[in-house]
Parts: C-alpha cells; structure tokens; sequence
C-alpha cells in the first residue's frame, strides 16, 4: 500500500482491470439502487429502522462503496477497500448505523456485480468486499455498535 507522504509512489490504477472499474463507474446509479433493495430484501427490520432520509443515505453510502471498490478492481489491491471501510467506522458509530447494515450492503453489491462485470473481474470485486466486510466486521464487535444485543448477555453484564 503506498502512502505520498513516506515518499512512496501513488497507487497505479491501470495495474488491476481499469476496464471493469470503468464498468462499475459507468453504472454506479443502477449497482447502488440494486444493492440496496437487496439489503432491503435479505435484512429484517432494515427498513423499519430508517426513514425516507436514511435510506436516501443508505443509497448513498452503497454508492460510495461502489466507486471505492471500483478503484480497488482498478489497482488490483483489495487493500484499498479495506482502508476505506475502516475510515468510515467511526462515522457510521456517530449516526448511531449498525456494521451489520454496511455489511448488507456490501453484499447487496456483491449480488448486484454479476449484472456489470465478467466473471474474470468478479473475484477482484469480491476480494475488495471482503476486505471492506472484515473490516465492518471487526468494529461490530467494539463497544457502542448499534446492533441489538443479547439480552441474556447484557443482563449477566449488568451483575444482576
């Protein structure tokens, strides 16, 4: 992973499939809406949870999701995707958003590829979301996700 401030070169995005990025880009209004209806679909409660604005949000993080994963089919380097993700943790926990409805949505994207990409460029799209899920995951078990809790658990933590 290069850095410009450790004087290392900036990432080279024609190392991966710059074609297929270009693909994910042309169609990132339509892979976004798809990954969100299929978050809708495959999560109970999800749309209980939001109102018009959130899910107006919601779409709107999909597509952010989208363009990074894009640049890490571009770069060939899953790595990428994964620093986007933890950097996008701390916001998500401020506006109160569960990791598992990033998580959704990154497998929304996940069913929404095969539509766009060729079955050669599906494993370095499916390499960047499991690097942005691992990393979603891993702040899901920090204290203060949103998720709902174990009430069995939260009572024995409680010492009652």
């Amino acid at each position: 992973m290069s850095h410009p401030s450790l004087g290392l070169p900036p990432v080279d995005l024609t190392a991966g499939s710059p074609a297929a990025s270009a693909r994910l880009l042309d169609q990132h209004a339509r892979l976004a809406a798809r990954a969100l209806e299929v978050a809708l679909d495959r999560t109970p409660g999800l749309r209980a949870r939001y109102d018009e604005q959130g899910l107006t949000r919601l779409l709107h993080d999909a597509d952010m999701l989208n363009e990074r994963v894009a640049m890490s089919v571009a770069a060939g380097e899953p790595q990428l995707a994964h620093d986007f993700a933890e950097s996008l943790a701390p916001v998500y926990r401020r506006r109160k958003i569960p990791m598992d409805d990033l998580i959704a949505l990154c497998e929304g994207l996940r069913a929404a590829y095969p539509s766009v990409l060729t079955p050669v460029d599906l494993p370095a799209a499916g390499a960047a979301l499991d690097a942005a899920i691992e990393a979603f995951r891993w702040h899901r078990r920090l204290a203060g996700d949103a998720r709902k809790k174990n009430a069995f658990l939260q009572l024995l933590y409680k010492g009652a």
